[in-house]
């Protein structure tokens, strides 16, 4: 047996709130969409992880989701023209990644990082 697919399912009452910061900023698609629950998805081929951990690094809190991006800059842009205020960043970390900490709609703490 082999694992195809792990899914991040987060609770809210309404779906659809998180077009803006995952569709609309992040440039996730709705791949799903039954009113109740709503699926976004990249367009490339994603890797199966899931991570387990006692802190985010450089002692920060454990974020609910990490979401790399092939550009930092530009997702960061998006995030402040969406007056979205950082929590954690943006900073160098030195195992090799560029990130910054944001919540979501539904107050979850969202790692972006870029590997450099």
């Amino acid at each position: 047996m082999k694992v195809n697919r792990i899914v991040a399912n987060i609770p809210t009452a309404n779906p659809a709130a998180a077009d803006k910061f995952y569709r609309d900023i992040l440039g996730l698609e709705v791949a799903m969409d039954h009113g109740w629950i709503r699926t976004y998805a990249g367009l490339n081929q994603m890797t199966v992880q899931i991570s387990f951990a006692s802190q985010g690094g450089s002692d920060t809190p454990v974020p609910d989701l990490s979401i790399e991006v092939d550009d930092l800059d530009e997702a960061l842009l998006r995030m402040q023209q969406a007056q979205i205020p950082l929590e954690y960043g943006p900073v160098e970390e030195p195992w090799g990644v560029r990130r910054f900490f944001v919540q979501d709609p539904f107050g979850n703490l969202v790692n972006v990082l870029q590997h450099i």
